[in-house]
C-alpha cells in the first residue's frame, strides 16, 4: 500500500541525502592543486649564491638590467585539497585552483614527480643552450654553458635561459644590453629550433614579476588572454612565438625603434 507524504515530510526525507552528499563533498579530497605566485630569479646574476649562467670558451659581457624567470608555487602533490580550499582560492586574486594533472604528472609518487621535474629542467636547459648558440651562429664553437637554478623544476624557464646566454655573449648585437637596463621578466618553454611554447599559470607569474620589480613581461603569444585576465598595473605584456621574436622585441624596446608587439 502506498501513502502520500506531506510536504514537510517529503522535504525532510529529501534533505537527508543532500546534507550527506554535501558533507561528503566538503570532506573528500579533490583532484586540484592550489597555486600562488612563486619565486623569480635573475638569470643574468646569482640565485642563492650561485651564478645562474656560467659560460666558458668565449668572452662574456658585463650586463646591466635583469632577466627574471618566473614560477608558481603549488601545494605538494600529496597535499589534501578539499572543497573549502577550492572555494577560498576562487575568491582570492593571489591564488588559483588548477587541475592537479596540469601541475604534476598523474599517478606518480612525490619522489617520482621531483625526478621528473628535474629531468624536464635539465632537458630545457640543454634546449635553451642549443637555441641560443644557434641564434648567434656559434653552435660550432667550443663554448661551454652551465645553467644552475636551485629548487626549480620543469621547462618553463627555457626562453629566459636562452635570452640570458645571448645577452652575456652578444647583448643587443651592437654593444648594448638586451634588457636596456630594465627588469624584464617572462616565461615560456623553448626547443632547439627557438620555438617558444605555452606553460600555464601565467596570471600568477605576472604577479610575481610585478612584485619583483619587472616592467615588461614576455609571454607565449597563445597565452596572451590568460596574461591579460589579471594583469598588474604597470606591467607591459610582450607576446613572443620564437627566440628571434623575443630578441627583436627587446631590441626595439631598448632602442625605441620599430614596433613592439602587445597582447
Amino acid at each position: 500500500m502506498l501513502s502520500r507524504l506531506t510536504r514537510p515530510q517529503a522535504l525532510a526525507v529529501l534533505s537527508a541525502p543532500v546534507v550527506a552528499l554535501l558533507a561528503t563533498a566538503v570532506a573528500a579530497p579533490l583532484p586540484f592543486s592550489v597555486a600562488q605566485p612563486g619565486l623569480t630569479a635573475n638569470v643574468l646574476g646569482e640565485n642563492k649564491g650561485t651564478q645562474v649562467i656560467t659560460i666558458t670558451g668565449a668572452p662574456v659581457r658585463e650586463t646591466s638590467g635583469q632577466l627574471r624567470m618566473t614560477t608558481i608555487e603549488a601545494t605538494s602533490p600529496d597535499t589534501r585539497v578539499g572543497l573549502p580550499d577550492v572555494i577560498d582560492s576562487w575568491f582570492s586574486t593571489e591564488q588559483a585552483v588548477m587541475p592537479r594533472d596540469s601541475v604534476y604528472p598523474s599517478g606518480d609518487s612525490v619522489k617520482e614527480i621531483e625526478q621528473y621535474n628535474r629531468k624536464q629542467m635539465k632537458e630545457s636547459q640543454d634546449e635553451a643552450t642549443r637555441a641560443a648558440l644557434d641564434y648567434l651562429n656559434r653552435e660550432d664553437e667550443n663554448i661551454g654553458v652551465t645553467l644552475e637554478l636551485a629548487d626549480v623544476g620543469g621547462p618553463s624557464a627555457g626562453l629566459l635561459f636562452s635570452l640570458g646566454i645571448i645577452d652575456k655573449l652578444d647583448g643587443d648585437g651592437s654593444g648594448g644590453d638586451l634588457t636596456g637596463g630594465r627588469v624584464i621578466a617572462g616565461t615560456g618553454t623553448i626547443d632547439a629550433s627557438g620555438a617558444v611554447g605555452a606553460v600555464g599559470g601565467v596570471p600568477l607569474k605576472t604577479q610575481a614579476a610585478k612584485r619583483d620589480g619587472a616592467t615588461v613581461f614576455l609571454v607565449p603569444k597563445d597565452e596572451c588572454s590568460d596574461a591579460r585576465a589579471e594583469l598588474p598595473d604597470g606591467l607591459r605584456l610582450v607576446p613572443v612565438t620564437t627566440l628571434k621574436s623575443a630578441v627583436d622585441a627587446l631590441v626595439a624596446l631598448e632602442k625605441g625603434t620599430g614596433d613592439v608587439p602587445g597582447c
